[in-house]
């Protein structure tokens, strides 16, 4: 219990060092979440060796998973996306899924990349909502209409590959029962869905602008008991608790939408954001062990090989959004959408634990994954600036 403090200081130093450091003028400003995953690594047991992410801070991490997931759930605007931003995303995504299964396929069949094909298309499909939603946030686009498309599509490559981990690869019960678990869970989302939105009266309302003034709290207090509660279902029903926190994040953003909620999410952005939120990204960082890069004579160029997919794999549906983006915007939503780490990490450890995965080969999936945030969002920010200052007049 002694080193807990020391450390907890450490990581809290990093969590404000982070926003600080972008904020300095320099010639380029590099996103938080990519600052706070590089200073995770600099103090990890991999590199520097001042704090291990284990005990009570792994967690602290665990809660930053949740609440980020949970915040996710919370922003995603509906009304936005609903209709050709929702279509177009779906169709992406699987358009994704099938030429991911078609490259692991290939490539696990020569030898080149040794991971089960199923497994790992579907790492190669996801889109880290997560990390780009407070990115797009900090550059103000996360309302504009390239904003709307990139949240819809990495909602997505969110959610489509939670489905199917959730389905075919964490049976903790028979197939049979896995699947009504799985129903039930969306049948009881879908009913408190529906609880949420008619529950919004003028009188609960003022109730809670009431109480959220006071020392209690309540709107807050229910919003965490929402969260924990979705996230202990669906850890009962045998699902990944990352759906939980993404479901309880959905229904309480359908009661706390409009103007009348905008205190609640600000004190709830200062909470996931200011504490857990930070916490999770720099123990994401202390886990990657930077040897998996050279553990192997071929582990450079597979990772190499994995992050170009990664770009490939999220890429492809670009073939659908060709009267929605313009040419300077889609090399840009292509990188965004390639960006990847949650999942990856859920997917290589479920592959390992269930003994389909061997653990060099999983250091591989999640180096692709760590290259991907540490790389694409920077690479997506600098070229929506340079197109920007280029079209001006």
């Amino acid at each position: 219990m002694e080193a807990y403090p020391s450390e907890l200081l450490l990581i809290a130093f990093a969590a404000m060092l982070a926003p600080l450091l972008a904020e300095l003028p320099t010639g380029f400003r590099l996103p938080v979440v990519v600052l706070e995953v590089m200073l995770g690594i600099l103090i990890g047991p991999h590199m520097l060796h001042l704090a291990s992410p284990d005990g009570m801070i792994a967690t602290m991490a665990e809660l930053g998973l949740a609440f980020l997931l949970f915040m996710v759930g919370l922003e995603i605007d509906f009304d936005k996306i609903r209709g050709r931003p929702a279509v177009l995303a779906i169709g992406g995504w699987f358009l994704s899924l099938f030429v991911a299964l078609a490259c692991m396929f290939i490539f696990s069949m020569i030898g080149l990349i040794q991971a089960p094909p199923l497994l790992a298309a579907v790492a190669l499909s996801t889109t880290a909502l997560g990390v780009l939603a407070p990115i797009l946030r900090d550059r103000g686009e996360l309302d504009s209409a390239f904003g709307t498309y990139m949240v819809a599509a990495a909602a997505a490559g969110e959610f489509g590959p939670l489905m199917i981990i959730s389905l075919l690869l964490i049976p903790t019960h028979d197939t049979f029962l896995h699947g009504l678990f799985m129903v039930t869970f969306i049948i009881i989302a879908f009913i408190a869905a529906n609880l949420a939105l008619n529950a919004r009266s003028m009188r609960l309302i003022e109730m809670m602008k009431r109480t959220m003034q006071s020392s209690g709290q309540l709107p807050v207090r229910i919003c965490i008991l929402l969260q924990i509660l979705f996230v202990a279902l669906a850890a009962e029903f045998g699902l990944n608790i990352v759906m939980g926190a993404f479901a309880a994040g959905i229904v309480a953003g359908l009661v706390i939408k409009g103007k009348q909620g905008e205190l609640l999410l600000q004190k709830l952005d200062a909470i996931g954001y200011g504490f857990l939120i930070p916490i999770f990204f720099i123990v994401a960082g202390m886990n990657f062990d930077v040897s998996a890069l050279w553990s192997a004579p071929l582990a450079p160029l597979q990772v190499a090989l994995l992050s170009g997919l990664l770009v490939l794999v999220r890429g492809v549906p670009l073939v659908l959004y060709k009267k929605e983006l313009t040419p300077d915007e889609r090399l840009p939503f292509a990188f965004y959408s390639a960006t990847g780490l949650p999942l990856i990490v859920i997917i290589s450890e479920i592959g390992v634990s269930s003994g389909l995965m061997q653990p060099d080969r999983a250091a591989i999936l999640v180096s692709a994954g760590m290259v991907s945030v540490l790389l694409f969002p920077i690479l997506a920010v600098k070229l929506r600036g340079k197109f920007s200052l280029f079209h001006q007049p």
